[in-house]
């Protein structure tokens, strides 16, 4: 039996292997993981890391992939001390290099069309020759467990980095707010790669619930079926999911309404319209929305019925252990209702990025600076009134306006610029629109640049809207001036 006082979260996790060995901790498929298996298979791949000779402090790959052998690579990584690189794996080849290339991996699982030789989960060895006792060394809690990309708005991905404490401290506030106990059942619909649903595992496990993996909410006929067949009490979603569920299928899923005890939603801005019918929905459920970044995991939390009075903010903090302030351009405080930049500072904020550059100007003090304009009201409530970054939020996904001008450029346009425009579908929030300067000769056609940015960007990246202009607003220092594009 493992000893692992440097992470909180695994400590749950062999805590219920004792306390309730037999209880079913992970669903995938027709597999049915108990606690006590998972924990004997945590050790399994730990002791495959080590005969690998991975060592504490050492970076490897993972590709967050909805399978077994992914999270028992992940936690076997934190009880080793090796830090995870979470990788998704649906992400384009160019950006996956310059992941490995940045953290300089020892190993790679899972992930594909990168160079480097990649094991992949069903090639691990999770039969090695047990010891008698898994000897591990001791790792600090402060330590490094995760690095997490996001996307900067200089358009090259940033390497978050979390400690256990972080990671602990997240789950431990949200299941605080929630109320998430080991009675709980959650289906877990959303992408291991980033922290919104890789966070909901680490709750549901350290809960000592029980979690039903599943591809994604595409398929709600299948969807229906295990949260009926599983008795699915909770679950997480970003808003482009609920507008999917509410256009294909109505009002059904109100049906689950005595059986569910919560759902979280986070990532992206929910209109006023779907929070009424939500809690018109779910009379008795807890719904919950978070504010939050990668770097700081979930800082506020707003509960639909308890704030009816106010459902246009974006809450309160999650915990007694999260603060939350806005500070002007210099770093000050600001009085109540004054416009300033969110700031905030706790137990699952990240203290650095994994490049040392990346951090200039990222804090003030301890206080991590989000980008996002907003104020506090004197009840203690935080509202948003605008984004200081300049990231496009596509239904949860950050894009970065630099990633896409850079593909287009190289399609054969002199010069570019991406804004945020409302989804015209109202499905996503919001999607890029980009405008191509009219200068040239054979110039592309929009259709052809869309085809050639299929090669080059995610899907959810390549612009919605076009348009041709004679002239891209930029400063006198040549930066891009957006808000001018937005504004026109």
């Amino acid at each position: 039996m493992y000893d692992a006082p440097h992470s909180p979260v695994l400590c749950e996790i062999l805590r219920h292997s004792t306390i309730t060995p037999d209880k079913v901790a992970l669903v995938e498929g027709p597999n049915r993981i108990t606690y006590s298996q998972l924990v004997a298979n945590i050790e399994a791949a730990a002791r495959y890391l080590c005969s690998k000779d991975i060592k504490p402090g050492d970076r490897i790959l993972l590709a967050a992939r909805k399978e077994v052998e992914f999270v028992y690579l992940y936690f076997a990584a934190h009880l080793s001390g090796v830090v995870n690189v979470v990788t998704d794996p649906t992400s384009p080849a160019d950006r996956l290099e310059y992941i490995k290339d940045t953290v300089k991996p020892v190993a790679m699982f899972g992930v594909e069309g990168v160079s480097g030789r990649c094991i992949s989960y069903g090639g691990v060895d999770w039969h090695l020759e047990q010891e008698e006792k898994l000897y591990l060394p001791r790792v600090d809690s402060s330590s490094v467990a995760d690095v997490m990309f996001t996307t900067g708005t200089t358009g090259a991905p940033k390497g978050v980095c979390l400690s256990h404490d972080n990671i602990a401290g997240s789950a431990a506030n949200i299941n605080g707010f929630i109320g998430t106990d080991d009675g709980d059942v959650e289906v877990l619909g959303l992408p291991l790669s980033h922290s919104f649903g890789l966070g909901r595992l680490r709750c549901i496990l350290m809960a000592g619930g029980t979690i039903v993996l599943v591809g994604n909410f595409a398929n709600l006929k299948a969807l229906f079926s295990v949260m009926e067949n599983e008795h699915v009490t909770g679950f997480g979603m970003v808003p482009a999911v609920w507008q999917y569920i509410k256009c294909l299928s109505g009002r059904r899923i109100g049906k689950f309404a005595r059986q569910l005890r919560y759902i979280e939603v986070g990532s992206a801005a929910l209109p006023i319209e779907d929070k009424h019918l939500l809690m018109e929905l779910f009379p008795t459920t807890r719904l919950c929305i978070h504010y939050g970044l990668t770097e700081a995991s979930r800082a506020l939390f707003t509960e639909l019925h308890a704030d009816a009075d106010c459902l246009n903010t974006i809450g309160r903090p999650v915990s007694s252990r999260v603060e939350v302030c806005i500070l002007d351009e210099d770093g000050n405080r600001l009085p109540d209702g004054q416009d300033g930049e969110l700031c905030v500072r706790g137990n699952m904020v990240t203290r650095s990025y994994f490049l040392p550059e990346d951090n200039h100007e990222a804090f003030f003090g301890d206080w991590f600076r989000t980008g996002d304009w907003g104020h506090r009201d004197s009840s203690g409530r935080f509202y948003l009134t605008g984004r200081k970054k300049e990231l496009i939020n596509v239904g949860g996904e950050k894009v970065s306006p630099a990633t896409i001008e850079d593909a287009i450029r190289s399609l054969g346009i002199a010069d570019c610029a991406c804004v945020a425009i409302p989804d015209p579908n109202g499905v996503l929030g919001e999607v890029p629109k980009a405008f191509l300067l009219n200068k040239g000769e054979n110039l592309p056609t929009v259709d052809e640049l869309k085809s050639g940015l299929a090669h080059l960007l995610s899907s959810h990246e390549i612009p919605v809207e076009w348009e041709w202009i004679d002239n891209i607003p930029r400063s006198s220092s040549g930066k891009i001036q957006r808000l001018k594009l937005k504004a026109g």
